[in-house]
């Protein structure tokens, strides 16, 4: 059985972000929607079949430019919604 959130994102370029994580806690699939596509596919390629906690733990925080997040920052708040 998995977990599944789209979760709406705020302040950045990406939409949204759907995820799919597992009971045992690790990132199955992300998808951004809208955003810088390359940056995002790497992301999203980077976190797949990681745990979402230690994830969300190395994403927090970080920011795009002046803005006071970023598409990092949303899928990190997002896992922690999940979790």
């Amino acid at each position: 059985m998995s977990r599944h959130l789209q979760y709406q994102t705020q302040g950045t370029c990406s939409r949204l972000i759907d995820i799919v994580v597992s009971d045992e806690g690790v990132i199955e699939d992300v998808q951004f929607v809208g955003g810088c596509h390359g940056n995002l596919q790497g992301i999203c390629a980077l976190v797949k079949g990681q745990k979402a906690a230690e994830v969300r733990d190395k994403l927090i925080g970080i920011r795009c430019g002046t803005k006071p997040t970023s598409c990092p920052d949303q899928l990190a708040t997002a896992l922690g919604q999940l979790l």
